[in-house]
């Protein structure tokens, strides 16, 4: 599929903001997998569709996550988490990729995974750095970037978890699983 189609099908999904949104995203994790040595056409096509969930109805994403068997315990805590597992499903059923890096990239870039491949870091990084995106932090994140892709995610991983911790908000386990693969990593990485 080519991006121009797939920019179609997706824009009838978001609002104008979080198409913009997109584009960031898309462009910058197309940057990214050069930088990084990802699959770029696949990190465009992930960045596109990343957000495709995003603005179905709670109880759709919820009826979604029961049916298909999804990890259950994504009920338990914010439905900002759903769209992403949701939208990988969905994508793989009404737009047709079947590519599993693409959807498990989709699947992934809000919480994260131990063992996350280079293309779902480079789209779960994307989601936060793109340029449009505006709050504490996201310059320190912009600049890691530009040298080590996991230490940007551990940075990011790092807000994002003080922010929730802030707001007295439930941390996914996921999440707080993911930041300790890759620091574990990078601190062996230092020995």
């Amino acid at each position: 599929m080519d991006r121009n189609t797939a920019l179609e099908i997706v824009k009838k999904h978001l609002p104008e903001r979080r198409y913009i949104h997109t584009l960031g995203v898309t462009d910058t994790a197309v940057m990214l997998a050069k930088r990084y040595g990802a699959d770029e056409r696949k990190a465009e096509l992930a960045g596109i569709f990343h957000d495709y969930a995003k603005y179905r109805p709670k109880e759709e994403m919820e009826s979604i996550i029961r049916q298909e068997n999804m990890p259950q315990d994504l009920l338990l805590y914010d439905s900002e988490l759903w769209h992403a597992p949701v939208g990988a499903y969905l994508v793989k059923k009404e737009v047709g990729i079947q590519d599993e890096e693409i959807l498990d990239a989709i699947r992934y870039h809000t919480t994260g995974r131990p063992g996350m491949t280079t293309l779902e870091k480079v789209v779960f990084l994307a989601d936060y750095i793109e340029p449009n995106r505006s709050f504490p932090g996201v310059d320190e994140v912009r600049k890691a970037a530009e040298n080590s892709l996991d230490e940007a995610i551990v940075l990011s991983l790092q807000n994002t978890i003080r922010f929730l911790l802030s707001k007295n908000q439930l941390i996914y386990p996921q999440t707080v699983e993911t930041y300790n693969d890759i620091q574990r990593k990078m601190n062996q990485e230092v020995t």
